[in-house]
């Protein structure tokens, strides 16, 4: 499945590229920008998928053994630094956005960046409850 995504996100991207070539102000050239962008996405998405997945075998078997709970385990200082880190980038960004673009700018900033923001903060507290 990885070889899969992987020739088929390359072939994806090599389309984009090639559809890149024709892009001009006609209609056929936004179609063709269309494809440029969609193809790139989706190749690259593809591209991402083959080299991240996990390799699993048909043969494998899950284990029965319990595994430890998050709260079971003590958490390493990289979460803290992970999370104080993107914490820290967001109030940058934001800042920036602040200076440069007023708040109607802050406030779409802030939307788009909320997922991470979300994310850092749970690192944070997580680490900030497994320790002692």
């Amino acid at each position: 499945m990885r070889w899969l995504a992987l020739v088929a996100g390359t072939a994806l991207v090599v389309l984009a590229f090639g559809a890149a070539t024709r892009v001009m102000d006609t209609r056929e050239g936004l179609v063709a920008e269309v494809i440029t962008l969609l193809g790139g996405l989706a190749g690259v998405s593809l591209l991402f998928y083959a080299y991240t997945a996990g390799h699993q075998r048909a043969t494998d078997k899950p284990s029965m053994a319990p595994n430890p709970g998050p709260e079971g385990r003590q958490r390493s200082i990289r979460d803290l630094a992970l999370g104080a880190g993107g914490v820290g980038l967001a109030i940058v960004l934001l800042a920036g956005l602040a200076v440069s673009g007023g708040p109607l700018w802050v406030g779409l900033g802030l939307a788009l960046l909320l997922p991470m923001i979300a994310g850092s903060v749970y690192l944070c507290i997580r680490f900030l409850r497994s320790s002692p």
